[in-house]
Protein backbone atom coordinates (compact mmCIF):
# COMPACT_ATOMS: atom_id res chain seq x y z
CA UNK A 1 0.00 0.00 0.00
CA UNK A 2 0.85 3.89 -0.48
CA UNK A 3 1.24 5.82 2.52
CA UNK A 4 1.91 9.21 3.02
CA UNK A 5 3.68 10.39 5.84
CA UNK A 6 5.11 13.82 7.15
CA UNK A 7 7.59 15.20 9.40
CA UNK A 8 10.00 11.90 9.09
CA UNK A 9 12.86 14.15 10.04
CA UNK A 10 11.28 14.11 13.26
CA UNK A 11 11.48 11.77 16.29
CA UNK A 12 7.78 10.11 16.06
CA UNK A 13 8.39 10.76 12.44
CA UNK A 14 11.30 8.84 12.56
CA UNK A 15 10.43 5.85 13.83
CA UNK A 16 7.60 5.30 11.50
CA UNK A 17 10.02 5.70 8.41
CA UNK A 18 11.54 3.19 10.12
CA UNK A 19 8.97 0.82 10.53
CA UNK A 20 7.27 1.68 6.73
CA UNK A 21 10.75 1.06 5.07
CA UNK A 22 11.14 -2.36 7.10
CA UNK A 23 7.61 -3.55 6.57
CA UNK A 24 6.99 -5.29 3.22
CA UNK A 25 2.67 -4.01 3.50
CA UNK A 26 3.68 -1.04 2.60
CA UNK A 27 5.09 -0.80 -0.94
CA UNK A 28 5.65 2.80 -1.26
CA UNK A 29 6.09 5.95 0.80
CA UNK A 30 5.74 9.22 0.33
CA UNK A 31 7.30 12.06 2.47
CA UNK A 32 6.83 15.14 2.39
CA UNK A 33 9.47 17.04 4.04
CA UNK A 34 10.73 20.57 3.70
CA UNK A 35 14.55 19.12 3.42
CA UNK A 36 15.83 16.29 2.41
CA UNK A 37 15.67 12.92 4.95
CA UNK A 38 18.84 11.61 5.40
CA UNK A 39 17.01 8.10 6.71
CA UNK A 40 15.24 7.86 3.06
CA UNK A 41 18.36 7.46 0.80
CA UNK A 42 19.05 4.42 -0.97
CA UNK A 43 15.37 2.81 -0.69
CA UNK A 44 13.59 2.69 -3.74
CA UNK A 45 10.13 2.83 -1.76
CA UNK A 46 10.63 5.89 -0.37
CA UNK A 47 9.97 9.03 -2.41
CA UNK A 48 10.90 12.84 -0.77
CA UNK A 49 8.95 15.21 -2.23
CA UNK A 50 10.43 18.69 -1.31
CA UNK A 51 7.25 20.49 -0.10
CA UNK A 52 7.54 24.37 1.33
CA UNK A 53 3.91 25.42 1.81
CA UNK A 54 2.09 22.85 4.25
CA UNK A 55 -1.15 24.82 3.80
CA UNK A 56 -1.60 24.20 0.14
CA UNK A 57 -1.21 20.94 -2.49
CA UNK A 58 -1.34 22.16 -5.98
CA UNK A 59 -1.78 19.30 -8.61
CA UNK A 60 1.98 18.82 -8.96
CA UNK A 61 1.45 17.14 -5.70
CA UNK A 62 -1.63 15.65 -5.64
CA UNK A 63 -0.72 13.35 -8.60
CA UNK A 64 2.31 12.34 -6.88
CA UNK A 65 -0.30 11.32 -3.81
CA UNK A 66 -3.19 9.86 -5.94
CA UNK A 67 -2.04 6.30 -5.43
CA UNK A 68 -1.95 6.81 -1.62
CA UNK A 69 -4.79 5.39 0.92
CA UNK A 70 -3.10 6.47 4.18
CA UNK A 71 -1.00 9.03 5.77
CA UNK A 72 0.54 9.19 8.99
CA UNK A 73 0.81 12.96 9.97
CA UNK A 74 3.67 13.35 12.46
CA UNK A 75 4.77 17.07 11.23
CA UNK A 76 4.66 19.04 14.97
CA UNK A 77 6.55 21.64 16.67
CA UNK A 78 6.78 22.33 20.70
CA UNK A 79 4.84 24.92 22.04
CA UNK A 80 7.96 26.01 23.71
CA UNK A 81 10.08 26.65 20.06
CA UNK A 82 7.59 29.08 18.50
CA UNK A 83 4.75 31.97 19.53
CA UNK A 84 1.14 30.76 19.36
CA UNK A 85 0.14 32.09 16.45
CA UNK A 86 2.86 29.91 14.48
CA UNK A 87 2.19 27.18 16.77
CA UNK A 88 -1.51 27.37 15.94
CA UNK A 89 -0.72 27.11 11.92
CA UNK A 90 1.47 23.99 12.34
CA UNK A 91 -0.30 22.18 14.98
CA UNK A 92 -4.29 22.67 13.59
CA UNK A 93 -4.09 24.64 10.78
CA UNK A 94 -1.34 22.31 8.52
CA UNK A 95 -2.85 18.79 9.12
CA UNK A 96 -6.38 20.38 8.17
CA UNK A 97 -4.97 21.59 4.95
CA UNK A 98 -3.45 18.73 4.13
CA UNK A 99 -6.43 16.54 5.25
CA UNK A 100 -8.88 18.31 3.16
CA UNK A 101 -6.27 18.26 -0.03
CA UNK A 102 -6.12 14.09 0.84
CA UNK A 103 -9.31 13.71 1.26
CA UNK A 104 -9.94 14.13 -2.66
CA UNK A 105 -7.54 11.92 -3.78
CA UNK A 106 -9.99 9.25 -4.32
CA UNK A 107 -13.24 10.44 -2.42
CA UNK A 108 -15.15 6.87 -3.34
CA UNK A 109 -12.87 4.72 -1.42
CA UNK A 110 -11.81 5.15 2.45
CA UNK A 111 -8.56 7.40 2.97
CA UNK A 112 -7.22 7.08 6.26
CA UNK A 113 -5.45 9.90 8.25
CA UNK A 114 -3.64 8.87 10.98
CA UNK A 115 -3.34 12.31 13.44
CA UNK A 116 -0.10 12.06 15.87
CA UNK A 117 -1.75 14.56 18.22
CA UNK A 118 -0.13 13.86 22.35
CA UNK A 119 -1.82 13.38 25.62
CA UNK A 120 -3.41 16.12 27.56
CA UNK A 121 -5.00 17.17 24.07
CA UNK A 122 -9.09 17.63 24.64
CA UNK A 123 -11.72 19.12 22.58
CA UNK A 124 -13.72 20.10 26.17
CA UNK A 125 -10.84 22.66 27.40
CA UNK A 126 -11.04 24.99 30.84
CA UNK A 127 -9.25 27.58 31.99
CA UNK A 128 -6.26 25.11 32.79
CA UNK A 129 -6.10 23.12 30.12
CA UNK A 130 -2.02 24.00 28.50
CA UNK A 131 -2.32 25.92 24.99
CA UNK A 132 -0.90 22.59 23.40
CA UNK A 133 -3.97 20.54 24.94
CA UNK A 134 -6.40 23.09 23.36
CA UNK A 135 -5.03 23.83 20.10
CA UNK A 136 -4.14 19.84 19.46
CA UNK A 137 -7.61 19.16 20.77
CA UNK A 138 -8.82 21.57 18.46
CA UNK A 139 -7.21 20.09 15.17
CA UNK A 140 -8.46 16.79 16.49
CA UNK A 141 -12.13 18.07 16.28
CA UNK A 142 -11.68 19.65 13.00
CA UNK A 143 -10.78 16.52 11.14
CA UNK A 144 -13.78 14.39 13.11
CA UNK A 145 -15.88 17.21 11.10
CA UNK A 146 -14.14 16.81 7.67
CA UNK A 147 -15.27 13.24 8.62
CA UNK A 148 -18.88 14.03 8.86
CA UNK A 149 -18.75 15.99 5.81
CA UNK A 150 -16.90 13.24 3.77
CA UNK A 151 -17.44 9.93 5.11
CA UNK A 152 -14.68 7.97 3.26
CA UNK A 153 -12.20 10.26 5.02
CA UNK A 154 -10.93 8.53 8.12
CA UNK A 155 -9.43 10.40 11.09
CA UNK A 156 -8.01 8.44 13.83
CA UNK A 157 -5.93 11.01 16.62
CA UNK A 158 -3.09 9.06 18.03
CA UNK A 159 -2.20 10.62 21.70
CA UNK A 160 1.30 9.51 22.81
CA UNK A 161 2.93 10.99 25.92
CA UNK A 162 6.50 10.66 26.85
CA UNK A 163 8.06 9.62 23.64
CA UNK A 164 10.98 7.20 24.60
CA UNK A 165 13.24 6.39 21.79
CA UNK A 166 16.09 5.12 24.23
CA UNK A 167 15.52 0.94 23.18
CA UNK A 168 14.87 1.91 19.38
CA UNK A 169 18.73 2.54 17.94
CA UNK A 170 17.90 2.36 14.33
CA UNK A 171 16.50 5.85 14.61
CA UNK A 172 19.08 7.45 16.96
CA UNK A 173 21.64 8.79 14.19
CA UNK A 174 18.10 10.64 12.36
CA UNK A 175 16.21 12.04 15.71
CA UNK A 176 16.80 15.61 16.59
CA UNK A 177 19.58 16.20 19.02
CA UNK A 178 16.95 18.20 21.00
CA UNK A 179 15.34 14.73 21.63
CA UNK A 180 18.30 14.29 23.73
CA UNK A 181 17.11 16.02 26.50
CA UNK A 182 14.74 13.66 28.16
CA UNK A 183 17.58 10.80 28.23
CA UNK A 184 17.89 11.81 32.00
CA UNK A 185 14.26 12.64 32.53
CA UNK A 186 12.55 9.18 30.88
CA UNK A 187 13.90 6.27 33.26
CA UNK A 188 12.26 8.83 36.40
CA UNK A 189 9.03 8.57 34.10
CA UNK A 190 9.29 4.72 33.17
CA UNK A 191 9.51 4.01 37.12
CA UNK A 192 7.40 6.23 38.80
CA UNK A 193 4.89 6.68 36.14
CA UNK A 194 4.87 3.80 33.15
CA UNK A 195 1.90 4.61 31.61
CA UNK A 196 2.87 8.13 30.62
CA UNK A 197 6.14 6.39 28.65
CA UNK A 198 5.42 5.88 24.86
CA UNK A 199 8.15 3.78 23.04
CA UNK A 200 8.72 4.62 19.81
CA UNK A 201 9.05 1.49 18.59
CA UNK A 202 5.73 -0.25 19.26
CA UNK A 203 4.40 3.29 18.45
CA UNK A 204 5.32 3.33 15.12
CA UNK A 205 4.18 0.03 14.48
CA UNK A 206 0.40 1.46 15.51
CA UNK A 207 0.94 4.08 13.84
CA UNK A 208 1.56 2.41 10.67
CA UNK A 209 -0.77 -0.46 11.09
CA UNK A 210 -3.50 2.15 11.47
CA UNK A 211 -2.67 3.98 8.46
CA UNK A 212 -2.53 1.09 6.65
CA UNK A 213 -6.40 0.30 7.66
CA UNK A 214 -9.49 0.84 6.87
CA UNK A 215 -9.77 3.36 8.98
CA UNK A 216 -12.67 1.74 10.79
CA UNK A 217 -13.79 3.15 14.50
CA UNK A 218 -11.90 1.45 17.36
CA UNK A 219 -12.95 0.11 20.33
CA UNK A 220 -11.88 0.26 24.03
CA UNK A 221 -12.92 2.22 27.15
CA UNK A 222 -9.36 3.53 26.58
CA UNK A 223 -10.96 4.70 23.35
CA UNK A 224 -12.60 8.54 22.48
CA UNK A 225 -14.36 10.36 20.20
CA UNK A 226 -16.46 7.77 19.32
CA UNK A 227 -13.85 5.36 17.92
CA UNK A 228 -11.45 8.12 16.69
CA UNK A 229 -9.49 9.31 19.23
CA UNK A 230 -6.44 6.80 20.82
CA UNK A 231 -5.33 7.83 24.44
CA UNK A 232 -1.12 6.87 25.62
CA UNK A 233 -3.06 3.93 27.64
CA UNK A 234 -5.20 2.79 24.50
CA UNK A 235 -1.39 2.93 23.04
CA UNK A 236 0.36 0.95 25.34
CA UNK A 237 -2.65 -1.89 25.69
CA UNK A 238 -2.35 -2.13 21.69
CA UNK A 239 1.68 -2.53 21.92
CA UNK A 240 0.75 -5.17 24.62
CA UNK A 241 2.79 -3.16 27.52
Amino acid sequence: MHLILTGATGLIGAGVLQHMLAVPEVTQISILSRRPVAMADGHDKAKVIIHKDFDTYDKAVLEALKDAQGCVWALGVSQNAVNKTEFYKVTHDYPVAAAKAFSTLHPESPFTFVLVSGEGATQSPTMFTPHYGKVKGEAEASLLELNKATPNFRPISVRPAGVDWRHHPEIHPFIPQQAMYKKTLLPLIDTVYKNMVTPTRPLSKILTELALSKGERLEGSDISGNGRIVSNVAIRRMAGL
